[in-house]
C-alpha cells in the first residue's frame, strides 16, 4: 500500500500541492489526471523523494520514501527522459538496469523478448545512443525499463505523449497484462481521459495542488471527467 498523509509542498508562500489523505492498494492500477500545473508530477517527484515534501510524508510499503532508500529496491519508474543515460545504446541501458534489479544478460533479453511488438524494430539492436533516439523511442525505453525486476510498484508519467497511435494501443495492453494478477501497483498520470480511463480502475483529480475527485472506473466515468474539465 502507498499512504499519502497530511502532504503539502510550498515555493515561498506559493503552495502547489496540499492532499490530507490519500491510500492506494496493494495492486491498485491508479491514475492521476489534471490540468497543467495540478500537482501530478510534483506528487510523483516527491513519491520518488526527487522533491522533498514542506510538510506530511508518503509511505510505500511502510517505507517513508524521505527517511530510507529500501523502497526503490522495489519500484521501477519513468517521469522523462533525464530518467536516461544518453550515452549508452538502448541494449546497454536494459543491461545496465537490469544489473541493478538482480538480472544477468540472459535475464535481460528474455524479459525485452516480450516487447518485440511495442518496440516495433525501432529501439533494440540498432546501436544508436538513446540521445539519439526520438522523444517517442526513448520514452519507449523508459517504459519498459521501468518495469524491468518484477517491481512491486510502477510509476510513469505521461507514459502515452509522445507515442504514436499504435504504440499507445500497444502500451495499453502491456499495463493492463502488468495489473492483472493484483501484485503490481500502477499509477499513471495522463492528459489523454480517455486512456487513462481504459487502463486504470481508479482515478483520482487533482487541481492546484487540491484532491477534488476520487472515481473508482466504471462506464460514466469517463464522461463525468469530461464533463468536469470542461467547466
Amino acid at each position: 500500500m502507498i499512504q499519502t498523509t497530511q502532504l503539502s509542498k510550498k515555493y515561498g508562500k506559493a503552495e502547489v500541492l496540499n492532499i490530507e489523505s490519500l491510500e492506494i492498494p496493494t495492486g491498485q492500477s491508479f491514475g492521476l489526471v489534471g490540468n497543467n500545473g495540478a500537482g501530478k508530477t510534483t506528487y510523483f517527484n516527491m513519491l520518488l523523494d526527487l522533491i522533498r515534501p514542506t510538510t506530511g510524508a508518503i509511505t510505500n510499503h511502510d517505507i517513508v520514501v524521505n527517511q530510507s532508500e529500501d523502497w526503490k529496491n522495489f519500484t521501477g519508474s519513468f517521469i522523462d527522459e533525464s530518467f536516461l543515460i544518453g550515452y549508452l545504446t538502448p541494449d546497454e541501458y536494459f543491461d545496465f538496469i537490469g544489473d541493478l534489479r538482480g538480472m544477468n544478460k540472459a535475464d535481460v533479453k528474455v524479459f525485452l523478448t516480450q516487447f518485440g511488438e511495442f518496440f516495433n524494430d525501432e529501439v533494440l539492436g540498432k546501436k544508436k545512443y538513446l540521445r539519439a533516439l526520438s522523444k517517442g523511442n526513448q520514452k519507449k525505453a523508459g517504459i519498459i525499463a521501468a518495469m524491468m525486476g518484477s517491481p512491486k510498484v510502477v510509476i510513469l508519467d505521461e507514459p502515452f505523449a509522445n507515442l504514436d497511435p499504435t504504440t499507445q494501443i500497444r502500451l495499453k495492453k502491456i499495463l493492463k497484462t502488468l495489473t492483472d494478477n493484483k501484485a503490481v501497483t500502477v499509477l499513471v498520470s495522463s492528459h489523454d481521459l480517455s486512456h487513462v480511463t481504459e487502463v486504470c480502475e481508479r482515478i483520482v483529480v487533482l487541481d492546484k495542488g487540491h484532491l477534488v475527485k476520487d472515481i473508482e472506473t466504471s462506464q460514466e466515468t469517463l464522461k463525468e471527467l469530461e464533463r468536469y474539465f470542461s467547466v
